[in-house]
């Protein structure tokens, strides 16, 4: 087990450095001009060469990289060009709200998609398994701006029930020594706090779950369906076990592989889809940073953020793949 864990951390290193690489070309290819976008139209060439000398862009693309992939290696993620503060404590600062809500998100995808598939695929071709599958279907197509923006518009502008922008109510006096309002509302024994920081999350949540809960709800049913006819489950049935202990035991947890894979991949992805959940909301997160980033092509800002997603992403496979032994036994780590 610590081999392969050492083995896929090893693995890391030249597929972040080959990134790295690509990113630092692709954004420099980019529509565009930060020199530009931060003075205005009406900047002076003078100007612009004055931006372009301070932030180095002038030099030799290969220059460039080698200063950003050695600064890189010293824990330095750069400066956003439009804001002045270092990518790395701006990033730190804002990714709780990102991960509030991720993690509402993730759970309220985990949470209904499971049943929901584990039903469908239990009891294919009935009315209920059509509506489950045609309901999953409208999720993954319709777009997590159209549909943040017609929650808010439903349950805070019609209705009133929830708040439509930010993470807290501005006229409440609380401290936040972890920023995340959520569990700040309970290290200090603020219920207050804690209640109005979790309704913040719901609109954000249910709107930036509700792809991954449908992407969840289509693997689930397949994964279900495809289990069922196994000889193992017919086995179980002929010897008269119980239908909990053979849906649990047997159909289940060996339904769980691909819908974990999932979900991972689906962990990575909500971070990707918090930038228009965010702008949406008024959310103060990474999202809503990284999109005031692209418009003024801060390239640091930019480049720190993908490579932020693509380590995620790395280590939410590792442990991914550690978790398929604790599923099914039958799976060992080679």
């Amino acid at each position: 087990m610590l081999r392969f864990v050492l083995r896929r951390l090893a693995l890391m290193v030249p597929t972040l450095f080959g990134l790295s690489l690509l990113l630092f070309i692709w954004v420099r290819i980019l529509p565009g001009d930060p020199a530009r976008s931060l003075l205005g139209q009406r900047a002076t060439p003078e100007a612009i060469a004055r931006v372009n000398e301070v932030y180095g862009f002038d030099k030799p693309i290969w220059e460039q990289y080698v200063t950003y992939i050695s600064a890189l290696l010293r824990g330095n993620f750069g400066s956003s060009i439009d804001l002045h503060e270092p990518v790395l404590d701006a990033f730190l600062t804002k990714l709780p709200a990102t991960i509030e809500i991720s993690v509402v998100a993730l759970l309220f995808a985990i949470v209904v998609g499971i049943p929901l598939g584990y039903y469908a695929g239990r009891h294919q071709g009935g009315w209920l398994d059509t509506t489950i599958v045609s309901g999953s279907l409208l999720g993954v197509v319709t777009p997590v701006f159209f549909l943040a923006i017609l929650l808010k518009y439903l349950f805070a502008e019609q209705l009133g029930l929830l708040p439509t922008q930010g993470r807290q109510d501005a006229r409440l006096d609380v401290d936040h020594p972890t920023n995340f309002y959520v569990l700040d509302g309970i290290v200090t024994g603020n219920f207050e706090a804690f209640w109005d920081a979790s309704l913040h999350l719901v609109l954000p949540g249910l709107a930036l779950g509700t792809i991954p809960l449908a992407i969840i709800v289509r693997i689930t049913r397949a994964s279900v369906s495809e289990v069922v006819h196994e000889d193992y489950v017919r086995t179980a049935e002929a010897k008269g076990l119980q239908s909990g202990t053979i849906n649990r035991r047997h159909v289940l947890r060996n339904a769980l592989l691909p819908v974990v894979t999932t979900i991972g991949l689906q962990l990575g992805l909500l971070f990707s889809g918090a930038v228009l959940t965010e702008t949406v909301f008024a959310i103060d997160g990474i999202g809503q940073y990284l999109y005031a980033a692209i418009g003024v092509r801060d390239y640091p800002v930019l480049q720190g953020f993908i490579l932020f997603i693509a380590l995620m992403y790395s280590v939410i496979n590792l442990l991914v793949d550690l978790s398929y032994g604790l599923i099914d036994p039958r799976v060992r780590v080679s």
